[in-house]
C-alpha cells in the first residue's frame, strides 16, 4: 500500500512538473513573441523623420526681357555652397508664387538637376554668365531621378513653382538680375 501511495505521489509530482514546464515554455514563447512584435513594429513604424525646410529670404531677383523691360520679380533664397546646392528645394512641402531659389556655381558648365526628395513641381531655368536664360524645364516631375540638363553651359539656375514661367511669360533669352543679403550686388 505504501508503494502505491509513493507511486501516486510520484505521478502527481511528475504531472505538476510537466504542467510547470509547459507553463514556463508558454510564458517564454509569449515573452519572445511580444519582444519580437515590439522590435519589428518599431522598425516598421519608425520611418526616418524628415526635416522640412522653409523659405528664408536672402535677396530679390528680377526677370526682364532681352531689352531690359521688367517682367516680374521674386523673393530669393540663395544656394551658393556645395551643401546648399545639393540640398536645393528638397524636403519643402510648400513654396509661394513669389519665391524661388538661385543656385550659383563656381564655374560655368553643363549643369543638370533632378527632383529627388523634391515634393513640389518646379520650373527650372538655366542661366549663363551673361545672366541670360538658356534652358527652361517646365513642370518637373516630383520625387524623380529624371535628369533635367541645361542645353548650353550655365553658371546660375533659378527654381520657381511649376507654371511660373508660363504665368509670367518667361522665355529663353530673357535675363535675370538680383541683389542679395548674402552677396550684396550681383556680378
Amino acid at each position: 500500500m505504501a508503494k502505491k501511495q509513493i507511486k501516486k505521489t510520484e505521478q502527481r509530482t511528475t504531472k505538476i512538473k510537466t504542467k510547470l514546464t509547459t507553463q514556463k515554455i508558454i510564458v517564454g514563447v509569449v515573452v519572445v513573441a511580444l519582444l519580437g512584435f515590439f522590435v519589428v513594429n518599431n522598425f516598421i513604424n519608425n520611418e526616418p523623420k524628415v526635416e522640412y525646410y522653409t523659405f528664408t529670404k536672402e535677396g530679390e531677383l528680377v526677370f526682364t526681357d532681352s531689352l531690359g523691360t521688367l517682367k516680374t520679380k521674386i523673393d530669393l533664397e540663395i544656394a551658393d555652397t556645395e551643401y546648399t546646392r545639393e540640398l536645393g528645394l528638397m524636403n519643402r512641402n510648400q513654396m509661394k508664387e513669389n519665391e524661388g531659389m538661385l543656385f550659383i556655381f563656381p564655374i560655368q558648365g553643363n549643369q543638370s538637376f533632378w527632383m529627388r526628395n523634391t515634393l513640389i513641381s518646379l520650373d527650372i531655368m538655366f542661366v549663363n554668365d551673361q545672366k541670360q536664360i538658356v534652358t527652361i524645364h517646365k513642370n518637373t516631375k516630383i520625387l524623380s531621378d529624371t535628369s533635367y540638363p541645361a542645353s548650353k553651359p550655365a553658371i546660375y539656375v533659378v527654381e520657381v513653382l511649376a507654371g511660373f514661367t508660363d504665368r509670367h511669360n518667361i522665355q529663353i533669352g530673357d535675363k535675370i538680375d538680383w541683389m542679395g543679403t548674402k552677396l550684396g550686388n550681383p556680378k
